[in-house]
């Protein structure tokens, strides 16, 4: 199926594309004393995913060695992180990035919050999946298990993957869902959470945005702001990143990539996740949103907040400087 809604990555297929050729290049960047890092980032960013897993498939056949592994034994730190990410297949990414944030002590909300309110109902079926045949675990049970309360209920109608598809709006139920969401919440003494989660998780996303134009011509506010105030802790989190996804899921990662750079210390992960996920998707409309909403570009702040070989990697993949 052709995915034309991919064209606004970064990062496309490279060509004149030679796996075996790319696959000899970096077995020299690693072999003997000392790495050519140079040589490693400047392939990895310029090849797109499927044509990484070519690579890594050719120098096993050459050579008969993992060329994640050789990366793991070769690089360190975020550097080796990101470069282990770039090769990471597309199709195991989210679930993997899941796996990783519900395991162990402690569960990184941050990381479900990001993925499920981001990802389309289709991208969602297929994460079920994946997760089921790598992991042998059933998704929504694994994250039930490590959540609770209204946050847990807002994540299973997530997973559910059943928002409606886009179709005409009905005026009339934009009304209805607005004033629904008012008495909900400004207009109650504490909060009914769940009708926020139905109507958030629920409806389309066209009817969703007129709903949230109405909301305000109703109550005078953002439907963010109520939720701001209504809501508390991972839930508010959670519903202002679906809010946000509804508007704009660009719009979304500008602000995501903005404050994993912004004051004391960087939120590398986060970066390394948003940089490699949106790379071949919409790196250059977050680039767009970056620029119009920080009044700096994604690249200025990538220079200014990175250092080394990480930092040059990362500037690759972000691609050019909108001034």
């Amino acid at each position: 199926v052709a995915k034309f809604e991919s064209t606004r990555g970064t990062v496309t297929a490279f060509s004149p594309f030679d796996a075996r050729a790319d696959a000899e290049a970096l077995r020299k960047a690693m072999k003997g004393m000392g790495t050519d890092e140079d040589t490693i980032l400047k392939i990895l960013t310029s090849r797109n995913n499927a044509q990484r897993q070519e690579i890594a498939s050719a120098f096993k056949t050459l050579f008969g060695r993992d060329l994640v592994d050789d990366l793991k034994s070769e690089l360190t730190g975020k550097f080796e992180t990101l470069m282990v990410s770039l090769m990471r297949p597309t199709y195991i990414f989210d679930a993997h990035a899941l796996k990783h944030a519900i395991k162990g002590a402690g569960t990184n909300e941050k990381v479900l919050t990001e993925i499920l309110a981001s990802r389309t109902p289709a991208e969602v079926r297929n994460i079920k999946q994946v997760y089921l045949q790598e992991y042998e675990a059933n998704l929504e049970d694994k994250i039930t298990g490590e959540t609770s309360g209204y946050f847990q209920r807002m994540l299973v109608v997530l997973l559910q993957a059943n928002r409606d598809p886009d179709g005409r709006v009905d005026e009339g139920l934009v009304e209805q869902d607005a004033q629904v969401l008012f008495r909900a919440g400004e207009l109650k003494w504490g909060t009914d959470e769940e009708k926020f989660i139905t109507i958030l998780g629920t409806r389309s996303v066209s009817h969703l945005r007129r709903v949230f134009d109405k909301y305000m011509t109703i109550s005078g506010f953002q439907i963010e702001e109520t939720i701001d105030r209504e809501t508390s802790g991972d839930l508010e989190k959670l519903l202002l990143a679906v809010v946000k996804c509804i508007r704009s899921v660009p719009a979304y990662f500008a602000e995501t990539l903005y404050y994993s750079m912004k004051g004391a210390g960087t939120d590398d992960d986060t970066l390394i996740r948003v940089m490699v996920s949106r790379s071949e998707i919409d790196l250059l409309d977050i680039r767009q949103e970056f620029r119009k909403n920080f009044a700096k570009s994604l690249h200025q702040m990538i220079q200014k907040d990175t250092s080394g070989d990480y930092r040059k990697a990362l500037l690759l993949l972000c691609g050019g400087d909108d001034e």
